[in-house]
């Protein structure tokens, strides 16, 4: 079990080091912003929508190691999902942090199952979660700063 955990915090630091998709897209059709007071943390998620489809994604902004990594790697996966698909994935992935899932919708979740064991620190659990509230913020076309508080 030890090495499953490293292989878990391996996977997070890796993606706060070098964070994928971390830009700001140009001819990005939905945007919006979400900041976590308690934590610093703060991102900026940039959509481009082509027939239902997220054709492009990215993310500009700062956070610490489980903000970041979790922006890094919902942007890996939602690449090419539909807006309906994404929403599935997002309820998943809430499920995952609070517990309410069971192992194989977890195990759907594939890279993502990663954050399973932040579930256990509460204000990790908000971290986790700015950037995937910043998304449903930016499909929904909300104007307002995401706030995790």
């Amino acid at each position: 079990m030890s090495d499953l955990k490293d292989l878990y915090r391996n996977a997070i630091v890796d993606h706060y080091k070098m964070p994928r998709n971390h830009h700001a897209v140009e001819h990005a059709n939905r945007h919006a912003d979400g900041h976590n007071p308690l934590c610093g943390d703060k991102f900026s998620i940039y959509i481009h929508l082509e027939s239902d489809v997220i054709t492009d994604i990215g993310f500009i902004g700062n956070g610490c190691a489980i903000a970041t990594a979790s922006a890094s790697m919902m942007t890996e996966n939602l690449k090419g999902k539909t807006e309906t698909e994404a929403r599935e994935v997002f309820k998943r992935f809430t499920g995952l942090l609070t517990g309410s899932v069971d192992s194989n919708e977890a195990s759907a979740l594939g890279n993502l199952s990663v954050f399973r064991d932040v579930r256990g620190y509460p204000a990790r659990v908000k971290c986790a979660m700015l950037a995937w509230h910043t998304l449903l913020a930016a499909l929904d076309e909300a104007p307002e700063t995401v706030e995790t508080e």
